[in-house]
């Protein structure tokens, strides 16, 4: 059984930066993905960063490009985000996902729910 354990959220100042952990356990597909998705207040969970691990190729959602980094440790233990420059927009439920088949571009891109797991989540507040 895959079980992802997120850390490293909070309340934060517009501007400032945050860095998300989530612990990977029983997770050991070579041909899969890790990611991070996000519940934004008002909107359906959406994928803002996945990164393939085999390959380690990364993905980024649009809103997220140049401010968001992804980055994995032992390729399938641990996964980071590191976020700066945080706007308040970015405020929400940022969940870890793992998932067997898809590669990152198309394991940010699917629903949710068609992932083979997914955490607790952590929760970010960006202030203006």
């Amino acid at each position: 059984e895959v079980q992802l354990v997120e850390s490293g959220g909070g309340l934060v100042q517009a501007g400032g930066s945050l860095r998300l952990s989530c612990v990977v356990s029983g997770f050991t597909s070579d041909d899969g993905a890790l990611g991070w998705f996000r519940q934004v207040p008002g909107k359906d969970l959406e994928g803002v960063s996945c990164i393939s691990t085999g390959d380690g190729t990364r993905y980024y959602g649009d809103s997220v490009k140049g401010r968001f980094t992804i980055s994995s440790e032992n390729a399938k233990n641990t996964v980071y985000l590191q976020m700066n420059s945080l706007k308040p927009e970015d405020t929400g439920i940022y969940v870890c996902v793992a998932d067997g088949t898809f590669d990152s571009s198309t394991m940010c891109g699917v629903p949710i729910g068609a992932l083979d797991a997914r955490g607790q989540g952590t929760p970010v507040t960006v202030s203006s």
